[in-house]
């Protein structure tokens, strides 16, 4: 199947890469529940539970569009990733026999790190940063003829990442809102591409890395700050020039949250669903929780929960 043009990222599109998509990836499921059981005033809150796709988040759905939309040669896939991508493309490899070599860089969690071994794949570990694994992985790229798989500023990505907007529309037909965590932008790029204006889609990204929240400002993807605990997953340094003109387009805004507001939202995912989410993966929930999004009453509004590898449980531990 030929490459999807760069700027051709729409809800036909998306559509058409579910099929080819969904033998490898899972329906991932939602939990409803009403506003007052997480106190805030909305009249329900639909959480779409991405940490339990395989790999341990979203980004499997654009690792298998890139290897099954696109043409991979001999020498394989290779891919930069503050880690999750990197699980992804890693897993998606190993199921479809295809070398892989990943490079993160080194605030990647341990979490992830042992996932992207576990599956076979060649890891590099080296710099401080995302930026710098990509430059890494940029030169690798030159000289060994692999299929360069991009964490968001991709089509293949987009349109796999849209997915879960799709399924999301068929699980909760009804929403008003949504709220969606900000790394690069693949993820709201193709989610918002799905809904197309359709459902009011906000993002979601720490303060301390206002990837979108400053390219909005300036009109055009700019640096931003690489801060926050979510920075293996929430901050790539600018947003994706390609992910840029959808997000322009189709979102709402943004919402900057706290490391404080994070670590709220998970001590909640676990104290009331026992559910260990890592950092990023509540971004969009804390802004919920924190009150930094305020819906209005009677309001329906979705929340995805993006990623889930975290070593935050210790489950080897003995009872007293």
């Amino acid at each position: 199947m030929p490459a999807i043009p760069m700027s051709v990222v729409d809800s036909d599109r998306i559509a058409a890469t579910e099929p080819v998509i969904r033998p490898y990836v899972r329906r991932t499921p939602v939990i409803e529940l009403r506003g007052s059981e997480l106190g805030v005033p909305c009249g329900t809150v639909t959480l779409k539970l991405e940490l339990m796709q395989h790999s341990g988040s979203f980004k499997a759905r654009g690792a298998f569009a890139n290897l099954l939309l696109r043409d991979v040669p001999p020498a394989g896939v290779v891919a930069a990733s503050g880690g999750n991508h990197g699980t992804a493309v890693a897993y998606a490899a190993m199921r479809l026999g295809i070398p892989a070599k990943i490079f993160v860089p080194s605030i990647s969690s341990a979490a992830k790190v042992e996932r992207i071994r576990g599956y076979g794949a060649d890891l590099v570990v080296g710099g401080d940063f995302y930026a710098d694994a990509l430059a890494t992985a940029e030169e690798w790229t030159v000289t060994s003829g692999a299929l360069p798989v991009h964490a968001f500023d991709q089509a293949e990505t987009m349109l796999g990442a849209g997915t879960a907007g799709l399924e999301l529309s068929q699980q909760a037909a009804e929403l008003d809102a949504l709220l969606v965590p900000v790394g690069g932008g693949g993820l709201i790029g193709g989610v918002s591409a799905w809904y197309a204006g359709k459902t009011k889609v906000i993002g979601v990204e720490p303060v301390d890395a206002p990837t979108l929240t400053n390219a909005l400002a300036a009109g055009e993807p700019v640096d931003a700050p690489t801060g926050s605990i979510a920075a293996d997953s929430l901050a790539p340094k600018r947003i994706g020039a390609n992910v840029f003109p959808i997000v322009q387009r189709f979102v709402a805004g943004t919402i900057l949250i706290t490391d404080d507001d994070i670590r709220a939202a998970q001590a909640v995912l676990w104290d009331v669903w026992r559910i260990v989410a890592e950092p990023g993966g509540v971004a969009a929930l804390s802004a919920l929780l924190s009150g930094k999004y305020r819906c209005a009453p009677d309001e329906r509004v979705g929340v995805v929960i993006s990623g889930g590898n975290t070593v935050a449980v210790d489950f080897g531990r003995q009872a007293p």
